[in-house]
């Protein structure tokens, strides 16, 4: 059995506009993503190089930029995207994709509301 290894970014955070009520989609939310990529990192660590793993500063901005971008309904739709933005990445097998709605339109207290994904190139 081969085991990947495992690169985990937590707490990304970007204002977006996503939501089903027109409050959510004028005034906008922050929105904060945790992720976990999946890959093999031998390769990378063998030659020290960088071009050989993933670049989790660039995923970062890729994610954010993806949180920031066009509206959607569900936070499904978005942890979707999301998913398939951290695939695209070559050495990326496999991604947990958690997005957290601090602010969701509750009307009970709660801490969060959150949706994880885990999609694969397979």
């Amino acid at each position: 059995m081969i085991r990947v290894d495992r690169v985990a970014l937590r707490g990304l955070k970007g204002r977006g506009h996503h939501g089903v009520f027109p409050k959510e989609r004028e005034e906008g939310q922050t929105f904060i993503v945790d992720l976990v990529l999946s890959l093999d990192t031998r390769p990378a660590a063998e030659d020290d190089d960088l071009t050989r793993t993933v670049h989790y500063g660039v995923v970062a901005e890729e994610v954010v930029a993806v949180v920031e971008g066009e509206p959607v309904n569900l936070i499904e739709t978005l942890a979707e995207r999301i998913a398939r933005t951290c695939l695209k990445t070559d050495a990326v097998q496999e991604v947990e994709v958690t997005v957290h709605k601090p602010d969701a339109p509750i009307t009970v207290p709660f801490d969060d509301v959150t949706v994880t994904i885990t999609r694969s190139r397979v």
